[in-house]
């Protein structure tokens, strides 16, 4: 039995008059990618006002990990409800964010004490996570890399790699902040492996505090260990263990930013474990609460007890519906074991994708890890020229057809999934079948 259900054109005539609505009160920039507005969903399924059904391949942009509307996160925020929705932490605490850091700091990777402070956003997160490092170190300067994705916070947009739509006309910029590069395997050298790639990444690095900033004035230096939006850029695993020396060599604070990649959406509860990085500090957000906004720093107790009294905090931080949420999560990721699922999802899509690279010259490359997988696309393969608007028109296509993909990249020419854990292998074949149709139907042109 199909999941995708199309009752209407897209959109249908309720999504087009409020999408008309939106348009009188909603900025322009908030533009949206599916034209469709939803009803309900359920698992990695999404109905719209009009009745179509769609599979979501996008999760939320991967705050979904345990699937739309789960009915033990569900459950635990109307309970959480029921009692109380806010005091703000500082002044009255609770003990689902004292569970939630006790449950986060036990799961965490590397050894000794290590403490848990929550936000709301993944750049607010950022923010805080360049604060305990600059209290820690009494340092000022930050090194980020090349194709990074931070957020769109002042600091957290000037940590962000890609100009366009993030930072132009935006400035000017958060000072101190330094870039380096990131090992991007399909656009390496000719003849260079992946290992040497990513060494060759790590000795820039080190050469930029001879060349460029002093090590001793460098705070922290922050990675993501897959990168999300620059393109789902898997790192070879040397470039992160070197990072990782040169940090601890310059007592560098090393910051992973697991916004995108935690919470079991690479096969790892966090994806810095596939390498043995052990980050001084972990950004996480997204799928931690299943979509409600939560995020947190979690790291070292001597670099989180740094900043001075009321240094951190904020009104809503660590909202108590949230981390009663996110206690859902961790239970919920652990019951269904999606840690194992989203191998296997993973693989799948792999495998369909790889099909479609083997039928469609346009797809480059096929990259990711667990449940993050990718293809890039391009114009030629030899020349690997982006192919951005045959990305956007497969993307418009699919939509229309009931299949919702994401985009990515520095280029935008990578079609990205963050699919729901509980997604099955029927829907997932469904969705790619979309991809492929769209694919035939647009590579022609």
């Amino acid at each position: 039995m199909e999941s995708i259900v199309r009752r209407t054109a897209i959109p249908g005539p309720r999504s087009q008059a409020i999408l008309a609505r939106k348009e009188a009160v909603v900025p322009a920039a908030l533009s949206v990618h599916v034209p469709a507005v939803i009803a309900s969903a359920e698992g990695a399924l999404v109905t719209d006002v009009d009745g179509n059904t769609f599979i979501d391949m996008s999760g939320g942009i991967g705050c979904l990990n345990v699937g739309h509307s789960a009915p033990a996160v569900r459950a635990a925020m109307h309970a959480q409800v029921d009692l109380f929705s806010h005091t703000d932490f500082t002044v009255i605490p609770y003990e689902p964010y004292v569970e939630l850091a006790e449950r986060l700091v036990a799961l965490a990777p590397g050894a000794g004490p290590k403490k848990a402070a929550f936000f709301n956003s993944g750049a607010e997160a950022i923010e805080n996570a360049v604060k305990f490092a600059r209290a820690h170190t009494g340092r000022p300067g930050l090194v980020a890399f090349s194709g990074a994705f931070h957020g769109r916070t002042l600091l957290a947009m000037t940590l962000t790699s890609k100009t366009h739509p993030y930072k132009a006309g935006f400035g000017p910029f958060a000072p101190e902040v330094h870039r380096a590069p990131y090992p991007y395997i399909y656009r390496a050298p000719a003849g260079v492996s992946a290992a040497e790639h990513g060494l060759a990444c790590a000795d820039e690095l080190e050469r930029m505090f001879t060349t460029h900033v002093a090590a001793e004035s460098v705070a922290a230096v922050i990675l993501e260990p897959v990168q999300g939006e620059g393109g789902f850029v898997v790192p070879p695993p040397e470039f992160l263990r070197r990072v990782q020396e040169i940090c601890r060599a310059h007592e560098i604070v090393l910051i992973a930013d697991e916004v995108q990649t935690g919470f079991g959406r690479t096969g790892r509860f966090f994806a810095s474990e596939h390498s043995g990085l052990e980050p001084d500090l972990l950004v996480v957000a997204k799928s931690m609460a299943a979509g409600m906004p939560l995020s947190g720093v979690i790291g070292r107790a001597d670099i989180m007890d740094a900043p001075g009294d009321s240094a951190i905090g904020g009104t809503y931080v660590g909202n108590p519906v949230a981390c009663a949420a996110g206690l859902a999560v961790v239970e919920e990721i652990g019951r269904q074991g999606l840690l194992a699922r989203a191998e296997r999802v993973g693989a799948h899509i792999r495998r369909r994708f790889l099909d479609l690279q083997e039928r469609f010259p346009q797809v480059g490359d096929v990259r990711g890890v667990g449940a993050m997988m990718a293809m890039e696309l391009v114009e030629d393969r030899r020349t690997k020229a982006p192919a951005r608007d045959l990305t956007g028109r497969v993307l418009t296509r699919a939509v229309q057809e009931g299949a919702i993909f994401l985009r990515a990249g520095i280029y935008g020419n990578v079609i990205r999934v963050l699919v729901p854990l509980v997604i099955t292998e029927a829907q997932i074949d469904e969705a790619v079948d979309v991809l492929d149709r769209a694919l035939q139907a647009e590579s022609g042109r």
